[in-house]
């Protein structure tokens, strides 16, 4: 029985996804093998020893610690493009907000509440809108950075909408540029997608390399009065900055869908509460796709969309017992494990193996019903000496492990070249 402790409000259209005789799934579960989870930040202390797998209902994975689950062989999922349509609609929301005076024209209009006389409101009315005229998006220039998922949707938007688009993404997928219409104008660099554009659309996560980019010298290479949208991540911009570009004019409007303290109520400013995927079609459509791939890695190893792992999938060969594998991409590790089975006198029928950065993933499949006793042998194979960061070097070496001298040996090779001395606990007993 396989247990999974769900966090948050995850669509039953998701949690059906699994079959009830095969699995536990509820909130109080204290050793799951796998966390299904919205928001809510997770912690070292949700990593229980039993924890396999993380699911995220979504696209970011800002509230997941992947470094220390990785270290932790943690496969991390998530949802790219599922929620794209809702986040893509809620941008198209944005950009006419940006270019029509409607939020200060539904106050003006709110305002008039008192008057019943029909021609007289007509009369207010048509005296006043021209308070509120607007421009049309059509022949504008739209930026977009990041054109994956959600920013190739904006991008088709956009250009359905005649306007003309520009794009930058450093690293931009096989599969995304095989979306992408030839019609998006690809940028060389942040500048240049920067000074192009009437209105920039924020579409990357948040990483390192990305938290706070949209600073005060990104921002003076925008055209003056620009228009900046994110609907991305708070963290990608500098609020600071942003205030200042408001106060100066160099930017006009800042429409995020992440209030921000200091921006709150701030001329130019328009903030929804974090409604980008809260429609009922993206939580069951992110639920749906996580639980998929939640469940295909329990049962068959296979990875996909993981944020940490490679992807990897292997078809399950009929009547094979299948060894799923992650361990430091280091030499000599695989082979060891093969050299196991090959002592054992057990057949690979199939095998997969990637990396990806540190981490190497195997999936391997055998003819023979592995037992308790090969299974803890290959996990000691996959932890060797060699393997261990917090095991650099050494002058002296003792061994004490009952026989198992050799493996430890062929798995400390490199560090072995260090070693003045070696001592191996050896007894010799009369038969």
């Amino acid at each position: 029985m396989h247990k999974i402790r769900t966090i948050n409000n995850i669509s039953e259209k998701g949690l059906s996804r699994f079959p009830a005789d095969d699995y536990e799934l509820g909130d109080a579960i204290a050793d799951p093998e796998a966390i299904l989870v919205r928001s809510q930040q997770l912690t070292d202390a949700d990593a229980v020893p039993s924890l396999r797998a993380v699911g995220r209902a979504g696209a970011g994975v800002n509230n997941i610690p992947v470094a220390d689950y990785t270290d932790k062989g943690i496969v991390v999922f998530n949802t790219p493009g599922a929620n794209a349509n809702a986040v893509k609609e809620l941008v198209m929301l944005g950009l006419l907000l940006s270019c029509r005076g409607i939020i200060p024209g539904i106050e003006y209009v709110n305002t008039l509440g008192e008057h019943s006389d029909k021609a007289e409101l007509n009369k207010l009315v048509e005296s006043s809108k021209k308070q509120y005229k607007g421009r049309e998006l059509k022949g504008k220039t739209l930026g977009v950075l990041g054109l994956g998922a959600i920013g190739s949707m904006v991008a088709d938007m956009a250009l359905q909408m005649e306007m003309n688009v520009v794009g930058y993404d450093p690293v931009l997928s096989v599969e995304a540029a095989w979306r992408l219409s030839s019609k998006v104008e690809k940028m060389e660099n942040l500048q240049m997608l920067f000074s192009r554009s009437d209105i920039i659309s924020l579409h990357v996560p948040a990483l390192d390399a990305t938290r706070g980019m949209i600073n005060s010298e990104a921002l003076s290479q925008f055209k003056d009065g620009a228009v900046l949208l994110n609907f991305a991540r708070e963290e990608i911009v500098d609020k600071e900055a942003i205030s200042e570009a408001l106060d100066s004019g160099k930017i006009s409007q800042y429409i995020s869908d992440f209030p921000t303290p200091g921006l709150i109520g701030k001329p130019g400013v328009i903030s929804t509460p974090h409604l980008g995927a809260s429609t009922e079609e993206a939580e069951e459509n992110c639920a749906i796709m996580v639980a998929d791939q939640v469940r295909d890695f329990l049962e068959n190893g296979n990875i996909k969309n993981s944020v940490n792992f490679p992807a990897l999938s292997l078809e399950r060969t009929a009547g094979c017992y299948r060894i799923a594998m992650a361990n430091k991409n280091v030499p000599r590790i695989l082979s060891s494990v093969l050299s196991i089975l090959a002592d054992r006198n057990i057949n690979v029928v199939d095998m997969l193996n990637k990396s990806r950065e540190d981490v190497a993933y195997n999936l391997i499949d055998i003819q023979a019903e592995p037992s308790l006793e090969l299974l803890e042998e290959v996990q000691l194979a996959t932890k060797s000496l060699d393997t261990l960061e917090e095991v650099r070097a050494f002058d002296v070496l003792k061994i004490d492990v009952q026989g198992a001298e050799l493996k430890v040996f062929q798995g400390a090779r490199a560090k072995l070249a260090s070693a003045m001395v070696v001592i191996p606990e050896i007894r010799f007993y009369q038969l």
